[in-house]
């Protein structure tokens, strides 16, 4: 939990990347969520840990304790989804996750294979309950996002982390 705190390497590119309202999906204890709101960007981290969203909260940022696949204020309006941290595991099943949203994401080195395996968080006052986390590699998103209606636009690495950048094939640039 201590990692997710502080801005990482390779942050910075991730956030200039992020255009209009960002929906910040697990958005943990909200380091990217309360970056965005400092720059003047309208955003919202969601997350099930209602610790990681009072911790968000704390620091200055806009945090509700949602589950990405139930009810998501502004839903449709949102301009940019993030998922970093590797957050497009959530859940275990990418395609889904990807189905709801297409935006920009987090994901593993290209040829890396991907998994699902499970997982659970840890802090020094308590462990949670495991819960399903897949594994997606750059090159796997292309496949992942033809199959929902997407298409890759960017991918890139900075500071050992890769990135992709999806768009809706209904959306115009």
């Amino acid at each position: 939990m201590h990692d997710w705190l502080a801005v990482r390497p390779g942050d910075g590119g991730l956030l200039r990347r992020c255009a209009g309202a960002t929906l910040d999906v697990g958005s943990g204890p909200g380091r990217l969520t309360v970056a965005l709101a400092r720059r003047g960007l309208p955003v919202l981290g969601i997350d099930l840990a209602p610790s990681a969203v009072a911790l968000t909260v704390a620091a200055g940022g806009p945090a509700l304790c949602r589950d990405v696949f139930g009810r998501v204020p502004g839903a449709g309006r949102w301009r940019t989804a993030l998922l970093a941290d590797g957050n497009i595991g959530i859940g275990g099943d990418p395609a889904a996750l990807l189905r709801r949203v297409l935006a920009l994401l987090e994901v593993g080195p290209p040829g890396t294979a991907s998994r699902v395996e499970p997982l659970r968080l840890r802090s020094d006052r308590s462990v949670g309950e495991w819960f399903p986390w897949a594994h997606v590699s750059a090159d796997a998103v292309a496949a992942l996002a033809a199959a929902c209606a997407a298409t890759v636009t960017e991918s890139w690495e900075d500071a050992d982390r890769w990135f992709v950048t999806l768009r809706s094939r209904d959306e115009r640039p």
